[in-house]
């Protein structure tokens, strides 16, 4: 078994995207990411890395299997229910979203998040 160390300051290029165009709801911001590690188990897959982006907002939707925690290293982001409601979360905080999920995400102040995601 690797221990896996990774930073903010992630050497090398990341991988860039952005929303699709049928999801956004406000802009069209890039989303950096680099991810550090990502490996089979037994019944899924687990990735985790290092993700920014600029402000914007975007529908979401999670599978049935699909899990994520991040960790706010920087900036801040809300992520919104499909019934209105909404959790704020900044820098040194940190957001579960669960399977099935249907909302926006939204990023109100450029972010850096580390993220675990289990699928």
């Amino acid at each position: 078994m690797k221990l896996t160390r990774f930073s903010a300051d992630s050497a090398g290029e990341p991988a860039i995207d952005f929303p699709k165009v049928e999801r956004r709801l406000i802009g069209n911001p890039k989303r950096e990411t680099w991810n550090a590690m990502s490996a089979a188990l037994n019944a899924g897959q687990i990735d985790t890395g290092i993700w920014r982006c600029e402000p914007g907002k975007w529908k979401i939707a999670f599978s049935a299997t699909k899990h994520e925690v991040f960790t706010v290293l920087s900036g801040r982001c809300r992520v919104h229910t499909d019934d209105g409601h909404y959790e704020e979360v900044g820098t040194g905080e940190s957001l579960y979203i669960p399977p099935n999920f249907i909302g926006a995400f939204e990023v109100l102040e450029m972010i850096t998040k580390t993220y675990v995601i289990v699928e």
